[in-house]
């Protein structure tokens, strides 16, 4: 008898449970309340700037090691982040995955150069802001006789200087937040 009654109430208070969160709208939202939206801002970071406008991904403002903080937000370093896509803007990207922290350039053909091509795929794999927290593959093509692209070896060293390149400006991003923040 116990076990008939327990199968019945679980299912019941799982339903009363998911009821009472469906009656949650937009008129329960204190939309007033300027000054923890100002706080929230601060808090959170911004891809389009350190001042919280634009939208926002970041958590936490713990900078003292160059982590994003243990707020909610991305799994990766935001300096790291913003330093990847500014050092690839000069490309046209086809993805970019703040959350997974992966960006994927189309091909880019130098002006100077029409007959090759780069691509570029970044990977931002940290909250940290370590050397080993980026990776950077590159794909160079060159056009063949016939006018259609062939694979062709990359430069050496050319994913590691992009790497370095990140990196330093990441550490540029990161010593201006700080100074930015009085600190």
């Amino acid at each position: 008898m116990v076990r008939i009654i327990a199968r019945a109430l679980v299912p019941a208070l799982v339903i009363v449970g998911l009821a009472g969160c469906a009656g949650s709208d937009e008129q329960d939202v204190d939309l007033g309340n300027q000054d923890k939206q100002e706080k929230d801002l601060k808090r959170y970071g911004s891809v389009f700037g350190g001042d919280g406008t634009g939208l926002v991904l970041f958590g936490g403002d713990d900078e003292s090691n160059g982590s994003a903080g243990s707020g909610p937000g991305l799994a990766i370093n935001p300096f790291l982040w913003r330093a990847a896509l500014e050092t690839t803007d000069f490309m046209p990207l086809i993805q970019t995955d703040p959350v997974g922290g992966v960006i994927i350039s189309d091909w880019y053909s130098p002006p100077e150069t029409p007959d090759e091509r780069f691509k570029l795929t970044v990977y931002v794999l940290d909250r940290e802001l370590r050397s080993d927290a980026v990776k950077v593959s590159a794909f160079r093509q060159v056009r063949d006789p016939g006018g259609g692209w062939v694979d062709a070896p990359v430069t050496p060293g050319t994913a590691s200087s992009i790497e370095d390149n990140i990196l330093t400006l990441a550490r540029e991003l990161r010593v201006a937040s700080i100074n930015a923040a009085g600190g």
